[in-house]
């Protein structure tokens, strides 16, 4: 047998260690990152159609600007916080405020409740029927809201309105030549049923969508386990749509506390005070009276109230993205 020599090849020193991060932790900031990334482009573009219309009104709600200005090219006068100070301390702007808060909340609780059960009831009938019920809706998404609130205004005309024709026809109601527009509650009945009438598809095919993505399993072992239709939607169903149902209610709130052609159409481009929400309030300022500046400070208070609502729905789509 053969004697093996020990080796006298000294060990390579490797040097100074680079420490490598884990590849889990990459994986995750990208995960992260990913929502944001996505969402820049739209972000970029909007910034780019909005950035100059945007800073011009908040240009013009620092300034005092009145038509010799307009008409002569002269620089206006700055005067700092001043409209946003007179406009605050006018009630009949906290007024208008809480008026479009209560509208908004309306429309929006009564296009969600609504929209949920039409879709649970296109979840029920026959094929047939949805596609019918499908077509009609987007027929009535598809009408310019200029038409349907002309259509809505003919409804509750006074002298020949079908509604007041077909209340007066119930025994021991009068509604003839009745005017709708006298009482604002009845006149804010008339458009929050325009603008909820017009929000319903959206809603209530968004929803639909949602349904169908309910996996059939589990409503059917819950219903073996012994649970009605409620507890199904309760325990099964709800929970799966909830993140589809924050969404449309985000959105309905925005587009509601923003209602504008509906009012102004409905009233005949002349609503009455009782009919202003912040929309009319800052137009009205600013193109009636030429009240400008402090219509865009009432334009800029009103995108201060709706950026929460508008934060909130950014973190409902990212929330989602992050769950996908």
């Amino acid at each position: 047998m053969y004697a093996v020599e020990p080796s006298t090849r000294q060990p390579v020193d490797p040097g100074p260690q680079i420490p490598v991060p884990a590849l889990g932790g990459r994986r995750r900031r990208q995960r992260l990152a990913a929502p944001y990334l996505l969402a820049l482009p739209t972000v970029i573009v909007l910034a780019a159609l909005l950035a100059y219309p945007v800073i011009k009104m908040i240009m013009l709600s620092f300034q005092h600007v009145t038509q010799r200005d307009l008409f002569t090219g002269e620089s206006p006068a700055w005067i700092g916080f001043g409209n946003y100070a007179a406009v605050l301390a006018d009630g009949f702007f906290w007024t208008v405020v809480l008026r479009t808060i209560v509208v908004a909340v309306v429309c929006v609780v009564l296009s969600v409740v609504v929209g949920l059960a039409v879709a649970l009831l296109m979840r029920r009938v026959a094929g047939w029927v949805r596609i019918l019920m499908t077509v009609a809706m987007m027929l009535v998404w598809s009408m310019p809201q200029l038409v349907s609130t002309q259509v809505f205004g003919w409804l509750v005309d006074s002298d020949w309105g079908v509604l007041n024709w077909a209340l007066d026809k119930i025994p021991g109601v009068d509604y003839t030549n009745h005017s709708w527009w006298i009482n604002p509650v009845q006149g804010w009945s008339v458009i929050i049923a325009l603008v909820v009438w017009g929000a319903i598809p959206f809603i209530a095919i968004s929803l639909y969508a949602g349904l169908s993505q309910v996996p059939r399993e589990l409503i059917e072992a819950a219903v073996v386990d012994g649970a009605g239709p409620a507890a199904v939607f309760r325990g099964v169903t709800f929970p799966i749509l909830r993140p589809l149902v924050g969404i449309v209610t985000t959105l309905s709130a925005i587009w509601d506390m923003g209602i504008f052609t509906q009012i102004y159409v409905i009233r005949g481009s002349k609503p009455e005070l009782d009919y202003y929400n912040l929309a009319i309030y800052a137009y009205q300022e600013a193109f009636t009276k030429s009240h400008y500046s402090p219509g865009a400070a009432i334009s800029i208070l009103t995108v201060i109230l709706m950026l929460g609502v508008m934060a909130f729905y950014v973190r409902q789509m990212f929330r989602i993205g992050d769950a996908d």
